[in-house]
């Protein structure tokens, strides 16, 4: 087929729940391609010769040759060349927006003037994970010789994830170390069900394990093990604590009972499965539901209360639906279940009752001024344009800012004014020697596959720490 043939291909449709039917379970709404639809999709590409799609990947996965594994029906050949350079196919598959990535690079796409256009190589991640998995397969890695160096990673998330794997290909003895009684990070706790089922994170940790990662849950370090433990047991350190500490918009109101930060709301229904109506997870199950924010966190709230049993949801953002940075797949899942949204509407105090309880929201009108320093245009209030808009819960979306954990109790470490911790772009080592970091730590809130990035060049960098020590001494040092 040449190259005239495949533009005129047209993206193939992934099947998906009705909405009607999705709203009212916890199971993936995309179903997935089935082969005959993967090698259909697989057959718009156009291999070019400069590969713009493996620049905009942040782990520059072969992008044009796995998918021609697919068009070949060569499924098993097209996982090992993901797996590469991406341990986490399954997950990338589902979350990254590759609409901003990959995709937007995509020559099919640029040709179309539409991205919506270029090869859904996501997708395509996706399905080849998929059918590993049915498959029972696993890529076999060559086998290295054990170093006899080792490395602490703490947090599991998308960077811890990525950064234990690299090295334990490389021969290093790695430990994982995570706070929760379960991996993945915000995988885990953030992410609803029925946009990454837990079994695809659990898979891809079993696959690590089977490298020999060794994975220590219920452990916080800074209080179960101190920094200073750490880093006299290992080699070298990788700090991956993620965002997890809520920001909060700072009006009248926020105590009241019914106001949950999404960190909560989302980590109560998915990793202590709140969903279920057997389970012990105290939720409230609101009938009008308020959610604060216009990002993915917000749009997985939303669809989160529906599940719950909500009557009324609506998402309330203070810019234009044009500026939310929502993924357009979100918004319009959300919007096909039943989510309302109140465009230029900006919450400025949570009404309550007596007893303490949410009642509703004060909502101040905005209009559009000129771009600020997100590029998006500020929003500002209209003078004298008020309303009261009922609720019964408040889940506020409005971002998350470094965990303050780990910076707090390591003297030394260089930190924005955020709570950032401060990195070498290159190396992802910081201030002090030996102690790496990468992921939300460092970006804020970001997306899975930028965290696996710097995963992957704090791995390099740690991996060529180990070696100049054992050329230069014979044997490794800790870090000091």
């Amino acid at each position: 087929m040449n190259a005239a043939e495949r533009m005129k291909l047209t993206p193939v449709q992934m099947p998906e729940q009705e909405p009607s039917e999705r709203v009212r379970n916890v199971r993936e709404v995309p179903l997935g391609f089935t082969p005959a639809m993967a090698v259909s999709e697989a057959q718009r590409c156009l291999h070019c010769q400069n590969q713009p799609c493996v620049t905009g990947c942040p782990v520059n996965v072969r992008i044009p040759a796995f998918i021609q594994a697919v068009e070949d029906g060569d499924f098993a050949k097209g996982i090992a060349i993901i797996r590469e350079t991406n341990l986490l196919p399954a997950v990338c598959g589902r979350v990254c927006p590759q609409e901003e990535q990959c995709q937007k690079e995509c020559t099919v796409g640029k040709a179309h003037r539409d991205v919506a256009q270029a090869v859904q190589i996501g997708k395509l991640e996706r399905f080849l994970a998929d059918w590993e998995r049915a498959h029972h397969t696993a890529v076999d890695l060559p086998k290295v010789p054990l170093t006899g160096r080792k490395v602490a990673v703490i947090g599991s998330g998308p960077a811890g994830l990525t950064v234990a794997g690299d090295l334990a290909r490389l021969g290093h003895a790695v430990t994982v170390f995570e706070a929760l009684h379960m991996p993945g990070g915000v995988l885990g706790y953030g992410i609803p069900e029925f946009r990454l089922p837990k079994e695809i994170v659990y898979g891809e940790v079993e696959y690590l394990s089977s490298l020999g990662v060794e994975f220590r849950y219920n452990t916080v370090i800074g209080k179960s093990l101190t920094m200073d433990e750490v880093r006299e047991q290992y080699d070298a350190v990788f700090i991956g604590s993620g965002a997890g500490l809520p920001n909060f918009l700072g009006i009248p109101g926020e105590n009241l009972l019914g106001v949950y930060s999404a960190n909560e709301y989302l980590t109560r229904a998915n990793l202590m499965h709140a969903y279920d109506p057997d389970a012990d997870t105290p939720i409230l199950r609101g009938r009008a539901v308020a959610v604060l924010g216009g990002g993915n966190v917000a749009m997985d709230s939303a669809r989160t209360a529906l599940r719950l049993g909500a009557d009324r949801v609506i998402v309330v953002y203070r810019r234009s639906e044009q500026e939310m940075p929502a993924r357009r797949e979100e918004y319009v899942h959300a919007m096909e279940e039943g989510v309302q949204f109140s465009f230029l509407q900006n919450p400025i105090e949570i009404l309550g009752n007596d007893e303490g309880w949410v009642t509703g929201l004060r909502i101040q009108q905005m209009q559009l001024g000129e771009p600020d320093a997100s590029g998006r245009r500020r929003p500002l209030p209209v003078p004298g344009q008020t309303s009261d808009m009922p609720a019964d819960v408040v889940v506020v979306a409005i971002g998350n800012n470094p965990n303050p954990l780990i910076p707090s109790v390591l003297p030394g470490l260089a930190t924005d004014s955020h709570g950032a911790i401060v990195t070498d772009s290159e190396t992802m080592e910081t201030s002090i020697p030996g102690v790496y970091a990468g992921g939300d730590i460092v970006l804020g809130a970001a997306t899975v596959i930028l965290a696996m990035g710097q995963g992957r060049k704090a791995a390099r960098a740690i991996h060529d720490r180990l070696a100049r020590r054992q050329a230069g001494n014979g044997h490794p040092e800790s870090p000091e």
